[in-house]
This record gives C-alpha cells, sequence and structure tokens, in this order.
C-alpha cells in the first residue's frame, strides 16, 4: 500500500467506458492507477489505459483482472457486473465506491453483504452538487409537511441519447427523499391522454433523453399562488468522476460499513 507521502492506489472498473476514461483522467497526479479492468474479451483489452483517457501512457493495460496492492477500486460498469467487482473486493478485502446506477435488488443485496467485511460506498450520483441539492430537497420536503397544506411535487431529468434506464437513479433517489419527508404514496412516469385532475398524493416523474447531455434534474415544489424548484445541472462528466475519487479517498482507512456520499460530505 501508499504510505502518507505517496499517491494512493486506485483500481478502476468498467476502464474503457466514457465514465471509466474520465475517473483514470481525472486520478492522473493525485493517484497511482495499478489496475484498469474490463470484461474478458472487452476489444480494448491490451490498451494502455492512460492512453485511452487521452493521457500520457501510464504502463496500465485493460485487463479483466488485477492481482497488485490496492487502497480502493471505483465501479463505473454495468449493474450485472456489479456482484462480480464486488466479489473480487470483498475477497481481496479493497474498499470499494459503486458508481454504476440501474442496480437492481441482487446488486444491492451484494453491496449489503459486503459492507460487513469491506468498506462499501453506493450512490445514485457521484456529483458532489446532486447530493449537496438532496440534503436541500429534504430540508424543503421536511418544512412544507410541518406548515401543512398541499405541495405538488414533479421530478424532471434530462441525460444523453445512451443512458438505458429512466428514470434515471438519481431522479428517483430525489423522490425517495421527497416521499421521506411528505408521505406521498403513489407515483406516475410521464403523462398522456386524459389522466384527470392530478392526485394530492403524487409525484410526477418526467425523463428526456437527447444530444450528450450529461445530467440535469429539477424538483418542482408547486403551491397555491407559488413555487420553487431545485435545479442541478453537470455541464460534463469530470463532476461524476472527481465526486468518485472523493468517496474513494474517504474510504481509506475506514472500517466495514455501507457508506454514501452524505457521509463524505459531512451531512448529518
Amino acid at each position: 500500500m501508499a504510505d502518507a507521502a505517496s499517491p494512493l492506489h486506485l483500481v478502476v472498473h468498467g476502464a474503457a467506458g466514457r465514465m471509466g476514461q474520465r475517473v483514470v483522467a481525472c486520478a492522473a497526479g493525485e493517484w497511482t492507477l495499478v489496475a484498469a479492468i474490463e470484461r474478458p474479451g472487452h476489444p480494448r483489452a491490451g490498451v494502455d489505459a492512460g492512453v485511452l483517457a487521452g493521457l500520457p501512457a501510464a504502463g496500465v493495460a485493460v485487463a479483466d483482472s488485477w492481482n497488485c496492492p490496492a487502497d480502493a477500486v471505483i465501479d463505473f460498469s454495468l449493474p450485472e457486473a456489479v456482484a462480480g467487482i464486488v466479489a473480487a473486493c470483498v475477497a481481496k478485502r479493497v474498499p470499494l465506491v459503486v458508481a454504476t446506477t440501474g442496480l437492481g435488488a441482487a446488486e444491492h443485496a451484494a453491496i449489503r453483504a459486503a459492507a460487513a467485511t469491506i468498506p462499501i460506498l453506493q450512490s445514485p450520483s457521484m456529483s458532489l452538487a446532486v447530493n449537496i441539492s438532496m440534503d436541500l430537497v429534504g430540508r424543503a420536503a421536511v418544512l412544507l409537511a410541518r406548515v401543512g397544506g398541499r405541495t405538488d411535487v414533479e421530478i424532471l431529468e434530462t441525460h444523453h441519447r445512451h443512458k438505458e434506464d429512466s428514470p434515471s437513479g438519481t431522479a428517483l433517489k430525489f423522490g425517495a427523499i421527497v416521499r421521506e419527508g411528505m408521505g406521498q404514496s403513489r407515483e406516475v412516469h410521464g403523462r398522456s391522454g386524459r389522466p384527470g385532475a392530478r392526485p394530492a398524493d403524487e409525484i410526477g416523474y418526467h425523463a428526456v433523453r437527447a444530444g450528450d447531455n450529461p445530467g440535469e434534474h429539477t424538483i418542482l415544489f408547486g403551491m397555491e399562488g407559488e413555487s420553487f424548484s431545485v435545479n442541478v445541472r453537470a455541464t460534463n462528466r469530470d463532476c461524476y468522476a472527481r465526486g468518485a475519487l472523493a468517496a474513494a479517498r474517504f474510504l481509506v482507512g475506514k472500517p466495514a460499513g455501507l457508506y454514501s456520499m452524505r457521509d463524505v460530505l459531512g451531512i448529518a
């Protein structure tokens, strides 16, 4: 392992993907990349991970496994690959940041089980701005529930054309935060035809997929005579990469357990 004066050793899982490449690029100079992992038979296997990320050669080729000391692993892959990297990190006793979205029940169960052995952090978004916005939305929901009256909540999200899940995991997390504070009992995903008047206990989700938008979310609170919204927008993917790196650094030296970006930010 690296000592206090040297860069920490990093493994990137999903290193050939768009986000994996940005993690490699943003880590340069602050971390030592020791492994770049992809699925067996990946078309970019053997390519230098630094060159792939637009940097000078890192001396680390894309491979399907690693067998060297590491201080942390960052996973930006696909939901079906998460259980494998979780198992590998448990076997090697290495902290893991799960930044992959669109996870199902099986992946969440694997993450919870791993938390008994290693420090592991999973979040629907690695963006620091998104996670701060989640705190603001949670506070707003509690305050509005406290004063009573009707508040309608709509969640609008926009992402690039390549995103496969909808609504985004981040949008669903915003909805869960609102529901916890205000108690809505139903959700609707888009509206068409003649659905009738909007129920009071509903959260509406609306997803846009267009162009190369890296991510934008608006949470609208509508009351009688007034409204307000919380909007958070990424201008490029580096915010997710840098948030994941901050999470990885946070996990180094932590005891086993399940952590979130709230822990990284120190939000009580």
